[in-house]
Order: C-alpha cells, then sequence, then structure tokens
C-alpha cells in the first residue's frame, strides 16, 4: 500500500504545482488587463477571474489536500513499519509548510484582485510564480537524495538556480520591453 500511497502522492503534487504555477500566471494576466480600455478591460478580467476560480476550487486546493492525504499515509506506513525517518523528512516537511503558505499567500491575492485592491505588479508576479519553482527543486531534490551531504549540495544549487532565475526574469523583461518599443 505504500507504493500506491506513493504515487498518489505524486499525481497530487504534480497537479499542486501545476495549479499554482498556472494561477500566478492568470493573476499576471488580469493585472496587465487593468492596463486595457475599459471594454476590454472588463471583458478580459470577468474571464481570468472565472478561470481563476475554476482552478482554484477545481484543482489548486483539491490537488494539495490529495497530495497532504497521501503524503501523511506514506509516513504513517513508514512509522508502522518501523522504518527510521531522517532529518531529510524535517527538511521536506518545513518545504511544504512554507508552500502552504505561498498557497494561502495565492488565496489572498486573488481576493485582492476580485476587490480591486491588489497593488502587485506583473513584473512581481512573475517573481512570485518563481517562487514556486524554488519549492519544488527544493522538495524533489529533498525527497531523492535524503541525506544532508546532497541537502548541502542541493541547496547551493538551489541558490545557483535562483540566481539564474532572477537574471532569465530580468532578460526576458528587457526584451519585452524592448520589443514593445519598435511595435508600433
Amino acid at each position: 500500500m505504500y507504493f500506491v500511497a506513493k504515487a498518489l502522492h505524486i499525481i497530487g503534487f504534480v497537479s499542486w504545482f501545476a495549479g499554482l504555477f498556472y494561477i500566478v500566471r492568470l493573476f499576471v494576466y488580469d493585472v496587465e488587463a487593468a492596463d486595457r480600455p475599459a471594454a476590454a478591460r472588463h471583458i478580459l478580467q470577468d474571464q481570468l477571474r472565472i478561470m481563476q476560480r475554476r482552478l482554484w476550487y477545481g484543482i489548486a486546493w483539491p490537488a494539495m489536500l490529495f497530495t497532504a492525504v497521501f503524503g501523511l499515509w506514506m509516513v504513517t506506513s513508514l512509522v508502522l513499519n518501523n522504518v527510521p525517518l531522517g532529518a531529510w523528512l524535517h527538511l521536506k516537511l518545513s518545504l511544504v509548510a512554507g508552500l502552504v503558505g505561498y498557497h494561502l499567500q495565492c488565496g489572498r491575492i486573488r481576493k485582492q484582485l476580485i476587490a480591486g485592491t491588489c497593488r502587485w505588479s506583473s513584473q512581481r508576479l512573475r517573481m512570485w510564480n518563481e517562487l514556486a519553482t524554488l519549492f519544488l527543486v527544493a522538495i524533489v531534490f529533498d525527497a531523492v537524495f535524503k541525506s544532508l551531504e546532497h541537502m548541502v549540495w542541493g541547496v547551493l544549487g538551489l541558490v545557483i538556480f535562483a540566481a539564474l532565475l532572477m537574471i532569465a526574469i530580468r532578460l526576458y523583461r528587457r526584451a519585452r520591453v524592448g520589443s514593445r518599443a519598435v511595435t508600433p
């Protein structure tokens, strides 16, 4: 049964991350739609908010709960079979707690967009979106390698990855802004 729980846990977290990645992308489009003329803005934002609601309640929340249930099932199965749980699990659970915080903040951003009180820029939301990528990389490396030595290398790799990601975001922004200047 452990492997069934593990397979369902993996399906859950893949779906959860898909929801988190896409919801923030929808937030970016929502914020950028505010710069459109009134008629287009209303049409775009209404459609984006329908998509956000369906994604949030139809995929992101259920997938998070699915991930948690089957993760707990796996841990319970290990404990019942007297399998020692290492420090890697504490790190993973800490990272998952951070990811739950990220998830809840996405819910706050969604509510702010609906209320018209969101102060997040599209650039800031793009960077926020990449935080989920960092959580994904850290959690997967921790779960796969399960050792302190590998965790140190994983953290170093994560820092390098984060730096490269930030550079890529800045280069993409320059290219986007530059292409707008050229387009009539």
